[in-house]
């Protein structure tokens, strides 16, 4: 496969109104050293294929459009198109139009400039939503305990990769990829650089409560023991207090200050320990699932077609 200097990722979900502009700005950027362009459409339900497919006989710059079987989540999504990419370093960028491809190309450029392997996206201003805005901070403030960078370093989707450390983490196979986390666990040559953040061109977003549950479920468990532990501490601070409580109640009825007998303090209790242990039991069993997925080889991502352009 040829080598160009630049390849520009980008995973597509239901986004068959916005991803021409996006390409057709892609085509019109000067690479030093050539640029190509890779569309992973991961199961959208609208016309998304169909759109890919007209950029794929229309291009002007090398397009490769690969079509998953079914949604599988953008950072899989992500892993397949950088499998695909041929460049020297790989861009990802949203498919909404909100990652501006004059920034990436900036990303590229300090990546190149300071040696770099990684180089995140810092948003000078954000234009998502108010929620989507304190989900992402949350995950930054859990990824600081979680995994091994630098405390209060941001974290985004929009990123500059070598093609060394895109090849090492897309080698990944296990279904629940954290690419943030795997980029990590390769190099600690990263950096970060502010960039615009445009508003969106149409639609909504695809992130969900429950995607971004998920995303911070596959940061922590995926990359760290840190919640057993904390279940751990949990667990043992409940376990002193409840030796606390029972010598208490020890002392009053040797003293006869009572205490009388109640089914609702027995039952607050119950409840208290209860819960608990349940929670220790769910970070545990969470644990064993993943393992046990992962063994039994479920699919990271299944592509079903790739769809190449005919420029070179």
């Amino acid at each position: 496969m040829k080598r160009v200097a630049l390849s520009f990722v980008i995973p597509l979900y239901n986004s068959e109104a916005s991803i021409a502009p996006l390409v057709q700005e892609i085509e019109n950027l000067k690479i030093e050293g050539g640029h190509e362009i890779i569309l992973v459409n991961d199961g959208s339900r609208d016309g998304t294929a169909a759109v890919g497919q007209d950029l794929v006989r229309s291009a002007r710059v090398p397009i490769t459009l690969v079509n998953h079987s079914r949604n599988f989540g953008e950072h899989n999504a992500v892993l397949t198109g950088w499998r695909h990419a041929s460049g020297l370093y790989v861009v990802n960028l949203d498919d909404d139009g909100q990652n501006p491809p004059a920034e990436a190309v900036r990303l590229w450029r300090h990546a190149l400039e300071q040696r770099l392997d990684v180089v995140f996206g810092h948003y000078r201003t954000k234009q998502h939503t108010a929620w989507r805005n304190l989900g992402s901070w949350f995950t930054n403030r859990m990824t600081d305990m979680a995994l091994d960078k630098p405390a209060g370093f941001y974290l985004s989707s929009f990123r500059c990769v070598s093609g060394f450390a895109a090849k090492k983490v897309a080698a990944h196979a296990g279904p629940f990829p954290y690419i943030d986390g795997l980029l990590l666990q390769v190099t600690q040559r990263i950096g970060s650089l502010a960039v615009e953040h445009a508003p969106r061109v149409t639609g909504e977003s695809g992130y969900t409560l429950r995607r971004l549950i998920k995303l911070w479920m596959s940061a922590w468990i995926n990359f760290s023991v840190l919640p057993l532990r904390l279940a751990t501490v949990l667990g043992l601070i409940l376990a002193l207090v409840g030796l606390i409580g029972l010598g208490a109640v020890a002392w009053l009825r040797f003293t006869h200050q009572g205490p009388a007998f109640g089914w609702g303090s027995l039952m607050g209790a119950l409840l208290v320990f209860s819960g608990t242990q349940l929670l220790i039991l769910g970070v545990i069993g969470e644990y064993i699932g993943r393992m046990f997925i992962t063994i039994n080889h479920r699919p990271q991502s299944v592509v079903r077609e790739v769809f190449r352009s005919a420029v070179d």
